[in-house]
């Protein structure tokens, strides 16, 4: 690993002035003229020239990495490009019509995925345009239609709205509820605890918390994972190694915490922790990177105390979720042996634990399983869309679960021996809708209905397989509104890592985008889960390339077949969707008219640097390995920008409490597209405060986000919103 270089700035930032534009930029056809933009905010270059494996890299705007909490060099270049961002935005003419579209489509009642505990339901619930969703309680046995009691309003917690409610998990007997608090978009959450009966808080409060779950044990005890305290002013950038799995007795102070699992010899492993149903068994699973492989240990829990930690999985060479259990017979989803992955039941009742699979692996990936009842219930993947199984515990099918439509169905609430069982299912036309499933037969009814701002007749879906590079057949959604003709300007969107599968799911930005008279595209590329663990590493590390190529593909294909005209093309994606974004725009320019690549990893050589970045080595590689290397330079964002060629506009987002991908990949890449002579369309960056990676985002900085990132992409691809 090379040494860190800390540099001086050369010189300092002049404040921000108001921004003029002399003319609103009309929408623009190719061989139109751009009108001149006031020039851009300075982003002055230090020297810095790194040799890496004998070659000489050039990294001027490594001063942008600074947290913009703490450097005042860095909190004065976001301020100067915001105000620049904020008054080009303002005056494009599209923007009104899409933010009043985005709100109308948003404003609809949703209900979360119901979780049962003791006499009582909770869910969380939406009104429609509340910033936070509130969490709500009701009798277990009330009828469809009653409101239940507000448990939790996250609504009250911060003036801005950016204080959010994550994970929540309510003790076996429902009388108590463990929550985090997520604030300003963090991966950081705080643990607090509240009694069900008299929704009074309780005193107890846990702190780092972080990539964790909330595991009651019994009534009184919660396990849940967390990092040491990081030093002053690291909170946001620091690495983040020794993860620990802790038991938290109620009325103690954190202080008092037990530790139950941990590996400071593998500083880099992180810890989870997961109670059977019955709590007779904590099972603690355990990766280092975003891999799909897992090591399992597990304790037998008698008399509320956990006894001796025992490696059941002991080597990260698989697979292995836990699913449930039932006495001492353990349920996993796993990958050994099997890339679409099958189910294993684990016998922990002799001397040895007895391995069974159960249900084999199919043609489909396997992406989760629930127990509810007394059976499995398996969400597969097939051609990108979901289909649910039922089996009996011994793996006897049971005949597939009623779904809607086609889309996706997910997050299985249950547990075995229940009569009653929820899945949450949407897809690009339907919001998630709750379905009260029975474990006996199988079928789901509406739990409660979802009544919607648009009819959903009026949209057309259709899939297609269009050829790679390479020939490799790839899966795409369209969605269109059955109205519209002709070749449309497209929204393509992408993501293609990290074993992650998009099926389809509803968005009130892109159903802004297509009742606006859009069309929308959703390529299933490689690097995703969509066909299992080939389909995946056929994405990933020295092969990443094929998941550009995918992307190329999809948009050359849109055009070639009379979707979108030849200039009416815009991408989007986020995360590594927009590394995704930044890399295909640098290899085809000429193919996009419009990009807006959000919260991206876009400096491939340092990515490892910072909080999370280090897992994500599994997919990206090595970046002190050379061959690994060398990969990453041929395709790096910040380090391929190229001058002397046309670049479409682009809109770069990013927030300033993204401490999953920090902002400075987004704040040097900005730096780097600005500084390069990369023709006349403008090249901005819009970063919002008090806000993260996504989650926890508040809806009207939703609203206002995605109306600037679309009036963006619409003004360069001549989308007109209707009226």
């Amino acid at each position: 690993m090379k040494n860190r270089l800390w540099l001086a700035m050369a010189a300092p930032l002049a404040l921000a002035t108001p921004v003029a534009f002399a003319q609103t930029p009309p929408t623009l056809a190719k061989d139109q003229a751009m009108p001149s933009l006031p020039p851009y905010p300075a982003s002055p270059q230090v020297p810095l020239v790194e040799d890496h494996f004998g070659e000489k890299v050039s990294d001027p705007w490594r001063w942008l990495e600074a947290d913009v909490r703490t450097d005042a060099k860095v909190a004065t270049w976001v301020q100067a490009q915001s105000a620049y961002t904020a008054a080009y935005l303002k005056q494009l003419p599209e923007r009104a019509a899409l933010e009043k579209r985005m709100k109308a489509l948003i404003d609809y009642e949703r209900f979360g995925l119901p979780q049962r505990r003791g006499a009582s339901v909770f869910y969380s619930w939406n009104s429609g345009l509340m910033n936070q969703s509130q969490l709500l309680v009701r009798p277990a046995d009330a009828p469809v239609g009653t409101k239940g009691r507000v448990l939790l309003d996250p609504n009250t917690w911060a003036k801005d709205g950016a204080t959010a409610l994550d994970a929540w998990a309510a003790s076996d007997d429902g009388r108590l509820l463990a929550y985090s608090v997520q604030d300003g978009g963090s991966d950081w959450r705080t643990v607090k605890f509240v009694g069900v009966a008299d929704g009074k808080p309780l005193a107890d409060e846990l702190k780092w918390v972080k990539f964790s779950g909330l595991a009651w044990l019994g009534n009184d005890a919660l396990l849940y994972s967390r990092f040491a305290e990081p030093k002053e002013g690291q909170a946001f950038q620091a690495l983040n190694y020794n993860q620990t799995v802790w038991l938290h007795r109620l009325g103690t102070p954190q202080s008092a915490d037990q530790p139950v699992f941990a590996t400071p010899e593998l500083p880099k492993r992180g810890h989870g922790a997961s109670v059977s149903s019955d709590g007779r068994w904590v099972v603690i699973t355990s990766s280092e990177g975003t891999d799909p492989v897992n090591t399992v240990h597990v304790a037998r829990v008698t008399n509320g105390k956990i006894g001796p930690v025992t490696a059941l999985i002991p080597d990260l060479k698989a697979q292995w979720d836990f699913v449930d259990g039932v006495g001492d017979q353990l349920w996993f989803v796993s990958g050994d042996g099997a890339p679409l992955k099958k189910i294993v039941r684990v016998d922990l009742s002799g001397s040895t634990p007895r391995f069974d699979t159960v249900v084999p692996e199919s043609k489909d990936n396997l992406e989760s399983v629930g127990i509810a009842g007394n059976r499995l219930f398996a969400s597969y993947i097939h051609d990108a869309k979901s289909q649910v199984l039922a089996f009996d515990l011994d793996g006897k099918p049971a005949g597939a679960v009623s779904l809607p439509g086609i889309g996706s169905a997910s997050g299985l609430s249950g547990r075995p021996g229940d009569r009653h069982a929820y899945l949450s299912f949407s897809s690009f036309t339907q919001p998630a809708t709750v379905l009260a499933l029975d474990p006996a037969t199988a079928k789901t009814t509406p739990w409660e209905p979802v009544h919607l701002t648009f009819d959903p007749a009026d949209f057309r879906v259709e899939q297609v397989f269009y050829p790679s590079k390479d020939g490799t057949k790839v899966p795409m959604f369209i969605v269109r509104r059955k109205d519209a003709k002709g070749p449309l300007p497209t929204l393509l969107y992408g993501y293609g890592g990290f074993n992650v599968a998009l099926t389809p799911w509803f968005s009130a930005g892109f159903m802004t985008w297509i009742d606006s008279g859009g069309a929308f595209a959703l390529a299933n590329l490689r690097g995703g889960g969509e066909y299992g663990d080939a389909w995946h590493d056929a994405g990933r590390r020295d092969k990443k390339q094929n998941v550009f190529d995918d992307f190329i593909a999809a948009g050359e294909w849109l055009i070639a077949n009379g979707v979108t005209p030849r200039h009416g093309l815009a991408i989007e994606g986020g995360s590594n969707g927009g590394l995704l974004i930044g890399a295909v725009t640098n290899q085809r320019p000429d193919l996009f008219s419009a990009a807006s690549p959000a919260v991206g990893v876009m400096d491939m050589l340092r990515f490892d640097q910072f909080t999370a970045g280090r897992y994500w080595v599994d997919d990206y590689g090595y970046p002190e390995k050379e061959a690994d290397w060398r990969v990453l330079r041929r395709y790096s964002p910040y380090h391929n920008v190229r001058s002397g060629v046309d670049y479409p506009a682009i809109l770069v987002t990013t927030a300033d409490t993204d401490d999953r991908v920090v902002p400075g990949h987004s704040f040097k890449y900005t730096a780097a597209l600005q500084t390069a002579a990369i023709g006349l369309k403008p090249h901005l960056i819009r970063i919002e405060t008090r806000a993260g990676h996504g989650s926890g985002k508040p809806i009207d900085k939703q609203i206002e986000e995605t109306a600037d990132v679309q009036a963006f992409l619409a003004h360069f691809t001549g989308l007109t919103p209707r009226p």
